[in-house]
């Protein structure tokens, strides 16, 4: 069977966004045009379900995914280049200075005119990419979000828990962020602040540093701590915020009347702050219903969301959006 657009679209963003490319990135000075190219395979991605099942009968539509496919191939090609520079660069490190000093040419990662080569590649990459993205507003084509499922090997649940010594170069960030937790929208009853930023940048680790700040401790009655899922369902997520806060739920109920009184319950007359970590919905009526939910708690309460996406943080409508770069 045929690569699907939607699978290949999926799996460089999963390259693109992990830890080890972001380095290579930085050093290769192609920072810049690789996010940029991460953004507009994000945007083309949410809309490519609908192209594949529309195709049959659009053969324009149908030759449009095609020149899709080739650029994402190609694009998959170049980042191959980055991973097996990243195996390589292990390699010297975990060798030591004999193969150092073999290597030594390579220190960079790379020499000057292979460098200049790559990034060459990625500008061309991202300009075709560009041109395809401006040709798709001709199939009026329909964003799908719910459909798309992450590979759970890949994006693992994460948990509040941090330990501080491991931390370094985020208090100007931690400050910031607090001082919005500390000293919210006074109009609101319930304030939403965005960290938002490429994976691999520090958002998880940047909103734990935060919930485990003393001061943030004594703040807030209670505090509770949930991964998202992509697949954004809010029955699962009030499941998943009442055994956070501690809250006993029977693993098959479903009723949802049951679950949202038990949330309204829980939340009353309580300042909480609640994390929402690694979020990718853009379904706004998801969110507010999500919203309304959690509206019972005392004046002061937050939600903190980490997001890669603004498009995410756009829909929230935040107090205070924090950008990790």
């Amino acid at each position: 069977m045929a690569d699907l657009a939607s699978s290949l679209a999926s799996s460089l963003l999963k390259k693109l966004g992990s830890l080890v490319y972001q380095e290579l990135y930085l050093a290769w000075g192609v920072q810049s045009d690789l996010h940029k190219l991460e953004s507009t395979i994000s945007i083309l991605k949410i809309v490519l379900l609908d192209a594949e099942d529309k195709q049959a009968n659009n053969p324009m539509l149908s030759i449009w995914l095609g020149r899709l496919k080739n650029i994402l191939y190609v694009a998959e090609d170049v980042v191959d280049e980055l991973e097996y520079e990243a195996l390589r660069k292990q390699a010297i490190t975990t060798y030591g200075s004999a193969m150092a000093k073999v290597c030594h040419f390579f220190c960079s990662f790379m020499a000057l005119s292979s460098r200049l080569k790559l990034a060459h590649k990625i500008k061309d990459i991202r300009e075709r990419l560009d041109e395809i993205n401006a040709d798709k507003v001709q199939f009026n084509l329909t964003e799908r979000h719910e459909e798309v499922h992450v590979n759970p090997l890949w994006r693992e649940k994460t948990h509040s828990f941090i330990d501080p010594s491991t931390v370094f170069g985020r208090d100007g960030d931690k400050e910031e962020i607090k001082k919005s937790l500390m000293h919210p929208n006074p109009t609101r009853n319930l304030n939403i602040i965005a960290i938002v930023g490429l994976g691999g940048m520090g958002k998880t680790t940047l909103a734990k540093v935060v919930y485990n700040d003393e001061s943030v401790v004594k703040h807030f009655q209670l505090r509770m701590w949930v991964c998202v899922p992509e697949n954004f369902n809010v029955t699962r997520l009030v499941k998943d915020i009442l055994k956070s806060a501690g809250g006993r739920v029977d693993k098959n109920s479903s009723n949802e009347d049951t679950l949202q009184t038990s949330l309204r319950e829980l939340l009353k007359d309580k300042r909480f702050l609640l994390v929402l970590d690694d979020v990718w919905n853009e379904n706004r009526n998801k969110w507010t219903e999500l919203r309304d939910l959690l509206n019972g708690g005392s004046h002061g309460s937050v939600i903190v969301v980490t997001t890669r996406s603004h498009r995410v943080s756009s829909v929230l409508d935040p107090v205070y959006t924090h950008s990790v770069e």
